[in-house]
C-alpha cells in the first residue's frame, strides 16, 4: 500500500480517537443474554443493555436445540446459490412459514436484511420510476436505493405533507414506492403507517415496509407494525430480519405480492450470487416464530419493563426519544458526554453504547439501550439506578 495511504488513514484513525469517537468492540466470551461475560471484565457479570435480543431468544434452548438437530438432518452448509444447487427443502419450508406468519403472498431469504434492502430496488426500479424514502430510513435502504436509477425523493421523518408534496412530484413516473422503516432504529419512533399507506392508496403508490425492529413483539402474535395498524393488505413489500427478536443468528428476508417476490428470485442480485443460509439456522428459524406466534407473556413483560427504563430516565431529567418501543434512545447532544456515560456505566457492570456522528446528526449524540424480555424489573431498576449516579457524576466533571 502507497505510504501517503497508509499515513491518511492512520491520520484518520488518530483523529476519532482524540475526539473518543473510536469505535471499539466489546469481546463476549459467553452466549448473547440480559447478562454476558466480557473478556474485558474477567468473571464480573456484565448487565446487557444494547443487544437486538428483544425476547430473549439468542440462546434460548429451544432454537440451540433446533439448531442442533438441523446440523444432524441437514450438515453444515450448501455450499451454492439459491438457483444452482442451494435450495434445501428446509429454505421453502422456512419461506412458506414466514409468508403465513406475516400473512403476505410470498416471502424469499436472504443473507441477511441488507441484503435483501440492497437487492430490492435495483431488481424491481428504473429510470421511469421513483422511490421515496422516509429521512431516517436505515442505512441498508439508502445503499440500496443507491444503487437503483429510479428518480430519488426524501420526505423529513413522517412528516406527511412533505410525504405528499413528493408524491405530486413524481406523479408521473410509471411506478412510485414509498419506503420506511417500521420503526426507526436510532431514535425508537414507529412510522406513521396509517398516514402512508392512506397517501398510497390516494396516489396509486406502492409501499416497502422495513420491520426489522417490530417484527415478534409489536402487533398481535408479534407479526409486526402493518399487523399493528391492520394494514398488512396495503403494504405491498416487507422486508426483515431472522437477526433480532428471531434469534439473533443472521438471515433476512423480503415478504409481499406474489409477483414482486418472483420477480426477486429471477433479478436480485445478493440473491442470486450469495450462498444460501445455513439449513439449521432455518430449523432454528422456524422454531423462533413458533415460539414468538405464542409468546404474549414475554410481549407484556418487554413492554412492562420498558416503560419502567422510559418512566424512570424520563423522572431523572434525561430526554428519551420514542415513546413506548423498548428502543430506549438518551439523548445528550454533546458524543463526549454520552462516551462519559457509558464509560461509567460499565465500570459498574453495565453495558451501554454511545452513539454519535455520522451514525446520528450532529450535535443528536446518544446512548441508545435496547430492553429484553430477558430482563428483570431488578435489571432495569440497576439500570436507572446507574443513570442516576452517572448524571451526578457528569454535572461535577463539567
Amino acid at each position: 500500500m502507497p505510504q501517503q495511504v497508509s499515513e491518511r488513514l492512520r491520520d484518520d484513525l488518530d483523529e476519532l480517537s482524540s475526539r473518543k469517537l473510536l469505535k471499539t468492540e466489546q469481546e463476549i466470551v459467553s452466549p448473547q443474554s440480559a447478562h454476558i461475560h466480557l473478556r474485558a471484565s474477567g468473571e464480573r457479570l456484565i448487565l446487557n443493555m444494547c443487544a437486538n435480543n428483544y425476547l430473549g431468544f439468542s440462546n434460548h434452548q429451544a432454537l440451540v436445540q433446533a439448531a442442533h438437530a438441523g446440523l444432524e438432518r441437514h450438515g453444515f452448509g450448501m455450499s451454492s446459490v439459491r438457483f444452482i444447487c442451494g435450495t434445501h427443502s428446509v429454505h421453502r419450508a422456512l419461506e412458506r412459514r414466514l409468508t403465513d406468519y406475516l400473512r403476505t403472498e410470498d416471502t424469499i431469504l436472504f443473507g441477511s436484511c441488507f441484503d435483501a434492502n440492497a437487492g430490492l430496488f435495483e431488481a424491481l426500479l428504473d429510470a421511469e420510476d421513483a422511490v421515496i424514502s422516509d429521512s431516517l430510513n436505515h442505512a441498508s435502504i439508502i445503499d440500496g436505493i443507491r444503487l437503483c436509477k429510479a428518480k430519488r425523493f426524501r420526505y423529513a421523518n413522517n412528516e406527511m405533507r412533505e410525504l405528499e408534496n413528493a408524491l405530486r412530484e413524481a406523479r408521473h413516473c410509471r411506478t412510485v414506492l414509498i419506503v420506511t422503516d417500521g420503526v426507526f432504529s436510532m431514535d425508537g419512533v414507529a412510522a406513521n403507517l396509517p398516514g402512508i399507506c392512506g397517501l398510497a392508496k390516494r396516489y396509486g403508490a406502492l409501499v416497502m415496509v422495513d420491520d426489522s425492529h417490530a417484527v415478534g413483539f409489536i402487533g398481535p402474535r408479534g407479526r409486526g407494525t402493518p399487523a399493528r395498524h391492520a394494514l398488512e393488505n396495503q403494504v405491498d413489500i416487507l422486508t426483515g430480519t431472522l437477526g433480532k427478536a428471531l434469534g439473533g443468528a443472521s438471515g433476512g428476508y423480503v415478504s409481499g405480492r406474489g409477483e414482486i417476490i418472483a420477480w426477486l428470485r429471477q433479478r436480485a442480485r445478493p440473491y442470486l450470487f450469495s450462498n444460501s443460509l445455513m439449513p439449521a439456522l432455518c430449523e432454528a428459524s422456524l422454531t423462533a416464530i413458533d415460539l414468538a406466534e405464542n409468546a404474549d407473556d414475554l410481549r407484556q413483560n418487554l413492554a412492562a419493563r420498558t416503560y419502567q427504563l422510559r418512566q424512570g430516565l424520563s423522572n431523572l431529567g434525561f430526554q428519551i426519544s420514542g415513546s413506548d418501543h423498548p428502543i430506549v434512545p438518551v439523548i445528550t447532544g454533546d458524543a463526549a458526554i454520552a462516551v462519559q456515560i457509558a464509560d461509567f456505566l460499565l465500570a459498574r457492570d453495565i453495558l451501554v453504547v454511545p452513539f454519535s456522528y455520522p451514525v446520528v446528526p450532529q450535535g443528536a449524540a446518544r446512548i441508545r439501550m435496547q430492553v429484553s424480555a430477558a430482563h428483570s424489573a431488578e435489571d432495569i431498576e440497576r439500570v436507572i439506578t446507574g443513570f442516576r449516579l452517572a448524571k451526578a457524576h457528569v454535572d461535577n466533571t463539567v
